[in-house]
């Protein structure tokens, strides 16, 4: 089960989500591979990353800056925001 499928079991991540207009597919938690792949996970139970949640609307990209409070023994993850930028689609000249 991957970081993405964990936030979306909950339901305030898919709020943020709705709040935003940025459908579930949309959605690429960056770095992800990385952070799974951590060797030292199987050893800790809850574990905190900083990261970066990128999702896409009509509007553009809008990157969530957060902390990321993950425990893959039981299956829970929680996204902690602490700010965001939208990137609005450049313009053709």
């Amino acid at each position: 089960m991957n970081i993405k499928e964990l936030l979306l079991n909950g339901n305030s991540f898919a709020e943020l989500l709705r709040q935003f207009s940025i459908d579930q597919n949309d959605v690429r938690i960056q770095d992800e591979e990385v952070v799974l792949s951590d060797q030292n996970l199987q050893h800790r139970e809850i574990v905190r990353e900083n990261i970066c949640i990128e999702g896409w609307n009509k509007d553009g990209v809008i990157n969530f800056f957060g902390t990321l409070h993950y425990n893959l023994l039981n299956k829970l993850a929680v996204f902690e925001m602490q700010g965001f930028e939208q990137i609005l689609p450049r313009q053709v000249c």
